[in-house]
């Protein structure tokens, strides 16, 4: 039995964890009043397009394995990506998170974020494996082959979607993630 002592972090973390999506999922975006806010609503973001992403069966070494959040580059998150994934499962598959500093080999990454500071993005998206979702910043990234760009617009964390990197990519996106995009686009 879990004493009530042991259960007020759990429940603390899971408030903090539901206000920022609940923000997120608001029609309106999230303000980003500062870089940690900023990074924070960034990091429920990417596992929030874990649950409405479609992988293809390729994309996962086998069954269980889990689904891994990468981010290449510096790491502009810090810890509240870590713990906006713990504890996390999309579709039977446990949330983790992995710092890489090269391109992922395949099935390494279903979700890739790319340090905008990297140079030649173009080169390191067209070298990737499908079934990786891309996740950058600003409109370079999705003219680069990116999917999935962050932009700050009115204060906000927003994001522009590439279908036709997805598509690509042989990821399939939810019409509900597409609805809420700022824009979706051709690329």
């Amino acid at each position: 039995m879990v004493s009530e002592r042991q259960e007020r972090p759990q429940l603390r973390r899971i408030a903090r964890i539901a206000a920022v999506l609940l923000l997120c999922c608001d029609a309106e975006p999230c303000v980003a009043a500062d870089s940690n806010l900023e990074y924070g609503v960034k990091a429920a973001f990417l596992l929030n397009f874990t649950k409405f992403a479609e992988w293809p069966p390729t994309a996962f070494s086998d069954p269980q394995a889990g689904i891994a959040i990468c981010i290449l580059g510096s790491d502009p998150f810090g810890h509240s990506i870590d713990d906006v994934v713990q504890g996390e499962v999309v579709d039977g598959r446990k949330v983790l998170v992995r710092r890489i500093s090269q391109p992922p080999e395949p099935q390494m990454c279903q979700v890739l974020f790319v340090d905008p500071a990297l140079k030649e993005p173009a080169k390191i998206l067209e070298g990737l494996p499908p079934g990786v979702l891309t996740v950058g910043e600003g409109a370079r990234f999705l003219r680069d082959g990116g999917m999935v760009s962050f932009v700050i617009e009115n204060r906000r964390v927003r994001f522009d979607i590439n279908i036709t990197a997805s598509e690509n990519g042989h990821l399939k996106l939810s019409s509900k993630l597409l609805s809420v995009a700022r824009s979706v686009a051709s690329k």
